[in-house]
């Protein structure tokens, strides 16, 4: 009569067993929130630091406000910043040249005038990373605070056919190229209109008024 007994306890224990290694493959509890990697501590140490303010800047994109010059516009344009902000005699002189050139067939397009000092450091920036050096890039793009482009005083002419139409016409308006390796970069110098155009620097880095 005991031997059914002992048959039930070993059924029970086995059934105990059972639901105990259920509950370990199967917990019902998540994990603790310190073991998890998707928990909002792991979370938060994951996430990408702040970008410093050289990278935002790097990452801001200029707008006409800045001197972008979308294609097309010309000395005439007053509705774009660049042209509109430029010295007023010079923009004066360059609106007679650009008049009269347009009765012999010849357009005056801008590909830069007036910009802002973020839009110059920025392409100061980048003719570091394109040639190399701060030296060489020098040759090519002033810093914010030699660039005439930044004060107004200077405007790039294009196409190529126009910018050489100017350069055998434009000293008899004041407007002079500056520098032989930017056959497109013009300036005011009304003492041209008599004596003509002063002689071409090389590049910026010969001009005095590029030197700190």
């Amino acid at each position: 009569m005991r031997r059914p007994l002992v048959v039930g306890a070993a059924a029970v224990v086995a059934a105990i067993a059972a639901a105990l290694g259920h509950a370990l493959l199967n917990p019902s509890q998540p994990p603790s929130p310190s073991a998890s990697p998707r928990s909002p501590s792991a979370a938060a140490s994951s996430a990408p630091a702040p970008l410093p303010p050289l990278h935002r800047e790097l990452r801001a994109v200029p707008g006409e406000a800045d001197g972008v010059v979308p294609d097309g516009v010309t000395v005439l344009d007053d509705g774009n910043p660049a042209v509109a902000n430029l010295d007023a005699n010079l923009l004066e002189a360059l609106r007679r040249v650009a008049r009269d050139g347009a009765e012999g067939g010849v357009e005056l397009s801008v590909n830069s005038c007036r910009r802002s000092p973020e839009y110059q450091d920025q392409l100061l920036r980048k003719a570091v990373a394109q040639y190399g050096s701060e030296a060489e890039a020098a040759r090519w793009v002033a810093t914010a605070k030699t660039s005439p482009h930044v004060s107004g005083d200077a405007v790039d002419i294009g196409p190529a056919d126009a910018a050489e139409w100017l350069s055998e016409h434009g000293a008899g308006y004041g407007l002079c190229q500056i520098y032989r390796n930017e056959p497109w970069h013009y300036e005011l110098r009304t003492e041209a209109i008599d004596r003509g155009c002063p002689r071409r620097y090389a590049d910026p880095t010969q001009d005095p008024r590029m030197r700190p």
